[in-house]
């Protein structure tokens, strides 16, 4: 009788279990199914983000830059930040423009010395 007993027990136990893991199926199920459709409307998404910046691209393509900034009328500040140059902030020639810059707002090019951040950008596009 007791063995009975322990018999209709685990029985019982082994359908609980076998009952919670249909459950914990269906719900992973109904999981990735749902994650698959977000899937689905990300990649949708991207497609059309991808449509819209080539049409933006090609609207821009024929603008031609900005062209640099001249020179400011007070030499004594930085043409991009405008700030002072003092003793401890060196003033540079942009090669370009031939604007007044820190050496935050300079780009090094090598031999060819220093230029303005917007002059750089203008000819190497591919940097920015």
């Amino acid at each position: 009788a007791r063995a009975r007993q322990d018999g209709e027990r685990w029985a019982s136990a082994l359908q609980r279990a076998q009952r919670e893991a249909l459950e914990r199926e269906a719900t992973r199920g109904a999981e990735q199914a749902r994650q698959q459709e977000l899937i689905r409307d990300m990649k949708g998404r991207l497609l059309e983000l991808l449509r819209e910046k080539d049409a933006l691209w090609q609207k821009t393509e024929g603008i031609d830059p900005q062209a640099p900034s001249p020179a400011p009328r007070d030499a004594g500040l930085c043409a991009r930040c405008r700030k002072d140059f003092r003793l401890l902030s060196r003033r540079y020639s942009c090669r370009l423009c031939q604007g007044k810059v820190c050496h935050a707002c300079s780009v090094d090019v090598g031999k060819q010395g220093r230029c303005c951040l917007l002059c750089y950008q203008q000819r190497h596009p591919q940097a920015t």
